[in-house]
């Protein structure tokens, strides 16, 4: 399999189908484009669209079979791998799993458009909207449902590593880039989540990169910078 992925600070939806490929150890070829610093650059498009004729990242390549949408990358690989739970065996967590997965999918948008991500740095608490604390307070309702119903077998929302817990990883970066506070539950699911081999290897790669993306740079203070080296206006090469 070959996976088309954007930059690992800021592409979110990239990071979902690289870490469930790293955390159940499927072989995989990465093949990283960067962001261009417009946001609807063509140079950019037709680059990932020779891989997604969506023209977005990620893209999963397998033999001759292309597929786009985080999503259906996840459940393309579970059909191409049976022998893994990729999605929980129980009927009743698969279902909740599915549904979950879908509804991070489609929503959230005010956390995503307030809070994007970014992995290299961290801001202080503050006040970020109703909406955002809506979508705050039913990812929360979410991973304690999960794990309060299925999560006996482990630290994840259904015990084990699952595909439910590769699309809620990004969530778990913007709650610790922008310091929002969780519960205990939430918090120590973040951990968990945090702690995967997957999430630290991808993290290591974000930190490495030189790109900045403008859209994606909170106009905030900022407690912790992990890469000082870099500028802020330093443009994408």
């Amino acid at each position: 399999m070959k996976l088309v992925i954007a930059n690992k600070n800021h592409s979110s939806w990239s990071l979902r189908p690289w870490l469930l490929l790293t955390q159940f150890g499927i072989p995989f070829e990465e093949v990283l484009i960067p962001f261009a610093q417009a946001f609807d650059d063509p140079e950019w498009k037709r680059a990932v669209s020779v891989f997604s004729p969506g023209g977005k990242v990620p893209a999963l390549i397998d033999g001759e079979i292309q597929v786009w949408e985080s999503l259906a990358i996840l459940d393309h690989i579970a059909d191409t791998c049976p022998e893994l739970a990729i999605w929980p065996r129980d009927p009743a967590a698969k279902a909740m799993a599915r549904s979950i997965s879908a509804e991070m999918h489609a929503g959230f948008s005010a956390l995503r458009s307030a809070c994007p991500m970014n992995l290299a740095w961290v801001h202080p608490p503050k006040d970020r909207g109703a909406k955002v604390a809506a979508d705050v307070a039913r990812i929360s309702t979410i991973w304690r449902d999960a794990r309060a119903r299925f999560g006996a077998g482990g630290p994840f929302l259904f015990g084990a590593f699952s595909a439910a817990d590769a699309m809620f990883a990004p969530v778990t970066a913007r709650f610790t880039g922008y310091s929002i506070p969780l519960d205990p539950v939430c918090t120590a699911y973040v951990d968990a989540v945090q702690a995967t081999r997957g999430y630290q290897s991808w993290r290591l790669g974000a930190l490495a990169e030189p790109w900045i993306i403008a859209e994606d740079e909170a106009q905030e203070p900022v407690i912790t910078d992990f890469r000082p080296h870099l500028s802020r206006s330093r443009a994408l090469s």
